[in-house]
Parts: structure tokens; sequence; C-alpha cells
């Protein structure tokens, strides 16, 4: 089985000390913690051989070190060492999960904001539950590693070595001896983790489909009811999850062989120590406490042995974590910069502007030329898949034109459409676009500081004013989608939401399809009676189905697919 990574292993270590540098706080307060646990541990294994030879008669005098000579000493050093290590545990503990949040926090926000300010396609590669198993899932998986793993790492390899050095300065033969697995661990370990790899790609991408399902499912659970397919989603949800299973099975197979292969390794080791430590012990080359302390460096030899087994899993997934979310950072972000603001009206023009989603779909667009002039009231109608909505991109700069140009104009000079003229764009999408939380919350997305009476004049103008009769008015909750609401309702706040944000250029794209008709004249006669009067008027752009709309247009622009007329 091969491992199917796009990305070097320099490519993705880069990575992983791009993400060390923003916690390197928290993992440099990881490995000093774990270092000097180690120390500690050290010293109650010499406390410990101290306290057998003073009370076996056996004590040496000779040392750098002092020493206390008397068991109660020793048992006043021995609960000392204790106590610090069981407070240096506490302490290391409270600190972690403190520092811990924040790096998930500053990881989760920083993949966040990249796919926030990243290009938008039209066309989505990954689901959306996939994308947020990355977000949620792998990011605290390689935040783990980083910040957790490999400082506990360190502290082992430090462990490893001062063990080594300590039980070589009392016997040189056994040392060596007890370490004789390394090469077979590091030859095991290369293919370990060639195939490892591999497998945990495979069970990360099968359980993103699981939890696509079950996000895409509760999302349209009306649907599946009523088309009677709940069954249906239920075996596909089964068809995955043991799909997951088989796969985590063959992992966990795979996993406790290989450890089962180095117990056997360290079991020889331990039992190679204590029959060389018994031999010495009874031809009287050793003491009682020196043969403990052997006991107990070979298992603080074989103990990091036995960690970076656990740690190489970690360190894998963590890998094939880096590389999910390496695969959303590759999304270019977008033109960023001073906004460039048109104070005194702005217009849009395209021309010449052909697009397609890709290279293998047919054109939306072709050679299309159009004038939004600064102060017009357009109407755009067409047949569904004529291009409406990508007209509307293209005008957001959330679309690039494949040729052509989209430019934002007025009597000064124009710029090409980007990011940065955003700022002077109104849109109102179609669909329901509110937000779980309030409807006040709601309105605040299209202006934070507005006040009371800017919220009531949108409400006006957008003819929405139920709100009034709602029992708690601005401060009802809504649920998911607009759950609480009806479909004109969520639009009637959805364009309120849209008017309390100041632009040149308002952008309806059928904001209006679920209003009775009345409503809908009523809600366009507000917005047109509104701008007339201002001292600035807007540019008005209606997408939509209805040709009642077409009476309060200046111009009217029908599209047909691939043309227009």
């Amino acid at each position: 089985m091969k491992s199917d990574s796009k990305y070097s292993t320099r490519q993705l270590l880069a990575w992983f000390w791009k993400i060390f540098m923003q916690v390197k706080l928290q993992s440099f307060i990881n490995a000093m913690s774990g270092i000097v646990r180690v120390g500690l541990d050290f010293a109650f294994i010499w406390a410990t051989k101290l306290a057998i030879d003073i009370a076996t008669g056996n004590l040496s005098t000779t040392g750098f070190l002092p020493k206390p000579t008397t068991l109660f000493g020793a048992g006043v050093l021995l609960v000392s060492i204790m106590a610090l290590q069981m407070a240096l545990g506490y302490l290391g503990r409270w600190i972690a999960a403190l520092l811990g949040v924040e790096a998930q926090n500053r990881m989760q926000r920083y993949i966040f904001e990249h796919l926030l300010r990243s290009e938008w396609h039209g066309i989505e590669r990954r689901h959306s539950g996939d994308v947020l198993n990355r977000l949620v899932s792998d990011s605290s998986t390689v935040v783990s590693v980083v910040t957790d793993t490999v400082p506990q790492a360190l502290a082992v390899l430090v462990r490893l070595v001062c063990a080594f050095f300590f039980l070589f300065s009392m016997d040189a033969m056994l040392a060596v001896g007890v370490t004789l697995i390394l090469p077979v661990f590091i030859l095991l370990s290369r293919l370990y983790v060639h195939r490892m790899r591999a497998i945990t790609r495979e069970v990360r991408q099968t359980d993103s489909l699981v939890q696509a399902t079950l996000q895409e499912s509760v999302q349209h659970r009306l649907v599946l009811k009523t088309l009677e397919r709940v069954p249906l989603l239920v075996k596909k949800l089964s068809d995955l999850q043991a799909t997951l299973r088989r796969q985590v099975r063959q992992r966990t197979l795979f996993s406790s062989t290989s450890n089962l292969v180095l117990n056997v390794g360290f079991g020889g080791a331990y039992l190679f120590t204590f029959l060389w430590s018994v031999n010495r012990l009874s031809a009287g080359s050793i003491t009682f406490g020196m043969m403990t302390a052997f006991i107990q460096l070979c298992g603080q030899i074989q103990g990091p042995f036995r960690e970076l087994t656990r740690f190489i899993p970690a360190i894998i997934s963590s890998f094939t974590a880096a590389e999910r979310l390496l695969e959303l950072e590759e999304a270019p972000l977008e033109e960023d910069g001073e906004p460039i603001r048109f104070e005194h009206g702005a217009g849009i023009r395209l021309s010449d502007v052909t697009f397609a989603y890709d290279s293998n779909s047919r054109k939306i667009l072709q050679h299309a030329t159009y004038d939004f002039a600064p102060g017009s009231t357009t109407a755009i109608l067409g047949e569904t898949g004529a291009g409406k909505t990508t007209l509307i991109r293209l005008i957001l700069s959330l679309l690039q034109p494949d040729e052509g140009v989209v430019e934002m104009y007025d009597d000064h000079g124009s710029v090409p459409v980007s990011a940065r003229t955003r700022c002077n764009l109104v849109y109102v999408p179609q669909g329901n676009s509110l937000f779980s939380g309030t409807l006040r919350w709601n309105l605040q997305m299209g202006k934070p500081d507005a006040d009371e009476q800017e919220m009531q004049e949108v409400l006006r103008l957008a003819c929405a004013d139920f709100v009034h009769t709602l029992p708690e008015g601005l401060d009802t909750h809504i649920g998911e989608g607009g759950a609480g609401l009806s479909e004109g309702q969520a639009q009637r706040i959805a364009i309120a939401r849209a008017l309390l944000r100041k632009g040149s250029i308002l952008l309806l794209d059928e904001a209006t399809s679920a209003l009775d008709l009345h409503t809908e004249k009523k809600l366009i006669e507000n917005l047109v009676e509104h701008h007339r009067h201002l001292s600035v008027k807007p540019t008005l752009i209606f997408i939509t189905h209805r040709p009642a709309v077409v009476e309060y247009c200046s111009q009217a622009i029908t599209l047909t697919k691939c043309s227009a007329s």
C-alpha cells in the first residue's frame, strides 16, 4: 500500500515549523516540564539506591554529591523528591490545559480565516462536512502533536540518553546489552511509519465521509422524510461506518502486531538485566541497592522505546492531518489592500466578458457586454442556467472572467472589480441566508454599530414590520437557516440587513421570490422611492423572474444561454 500524499516530508516539516512558531510558548513549557520530570525520576532512583544501601550497611562514602547517612535522612530525601514530582505534575497539567485551549483556538482561527479570505470558485471541491472535519479534528491533531507529543518525545530522548549514561557509569556491559534493541527498533519503525501513514489517511478520508453524510442528512431531514428515503441514508451511513470499522481494525491489527514484536524484545532485555544483576549480586560484585538501580534504569531505557511506539501513531496521524490542512491552504487568498470606495455613486461595466466554471463545461457567458450606469435601475431576466447569478458573482468579484473585463466606474475613472471594490456593493443572495441567533444579531451583520432607529428604518423599507408583533421583537431567537420564520419573513430580514450596509450598488438576486405580489410590489416601491430622495442615487440591479419588477426599472436585460438580448 502506497501513500498518495502529494507533499514531501520536507514540505510537511516546513509547515509544522510554521505552526510551531505560533505555539512555541506552550511547546517550550511542556518540553522543559518533561525534562525536569526526567531529572526528578533519576533523583528518585538515586535516592532509592541510597536508602537501600544505608539499610543494608553498604553505603559508599565516595562520590561528589553530599548524601544523608541515616534512614531518616534518606526518607526525607525520598519524600521531598516525590512531593516535587507531584507538584510538577499538577502544575504542568494545569498550564498545559490553559495554554492548550489557546493553542487550539489559534490554530482553528488561522485555518478558519484563511478559508473565509480565500478565493471563491463557485464549484466547491470539498463537502462542507469534510471541511469542518479538517477544521476541527485535523487542526486538533496537529496542535496536540506540536505542543504535547513532540515536547514529550524530546523529554523521552533526554530520559533515554541520561538512563544509558547513568547505567553505563555503573555497568558498561549491561548498558550496551540493554540498548542493543535500538537498531532493530529503528528498522521496524521505518517499515511501520510507511504502512501506517497510508492506512491513517484512508481512515481520515472515510471519517470525513461519515461526517459529511451526517451533516447533510440532518440539514435536509425534511426532504428525506417527504421522499421517504430515511432507510436509504441510514444504509449509506451504515456502509460507511462498516468501511471505517474495517480500516480501523486493519490499523489496530497492524499496530498491535508491531507492538507485540517490540514487547518481546523489551521483555528479553528486562530478563537479561534481571539475570545479569542476580548473577553479579550473587558474586558480591554489586550491592542490593545497585541491583535495584539496574532494574529501574533498565525500565528507564525501555520506557522511552515504549513511549516512542505510542508517539509514532500520533505523529503519523499529524502528518496525515497536516496534508489535509495544507490542501485547504492551497486555495489562494483574495487580493488584500485598502478598500477602493466610490463616494459619489458608481456603475458597473462588463466588456466582452466570457466565463465558464471549468474548461470542460459550457460557457455561461460569452462575449457579454453590459453597462449598469450610475444611478440606474436594471432588471435582469432569463431562463434557468442563462447566467443571471453568475453575472452577479462576477460583479461581486467572487469569480474572475476568462476573457474580457468587469469594472466599476464613475465620472472620474474606472477600476477592475476586486475584493477591494466589494465595499461599494450591497448584496442580497437568493435563498435563506440568515444565521442562528437573534434577529438583532442578524441585522448587525450588515452594520455592527447600527442603532435602534437605523434598524427600524430598514425594517420599514424591507416590509419587515412583522418583527414588532413578535413577543421579543428584535431579540427573538431563530434557529439554523432562519428556523422559526417563514421563507418570506427570512427574505425580508435579509434585505433589511443588507440595507444597513451603505454602498453605491444594490444587488438583489431573486431576493423577493418568496414574497406575495402585494408585498413584493410594496417593498420595491419602498426601495425605489427611498433611493430617489438620496443625494447620491445608488445603482439598483434586480435578478428576477417576475415581469412585474420590470416596470420599476429604467432598463431590462434578458439573458439566454450563451447569448443576451
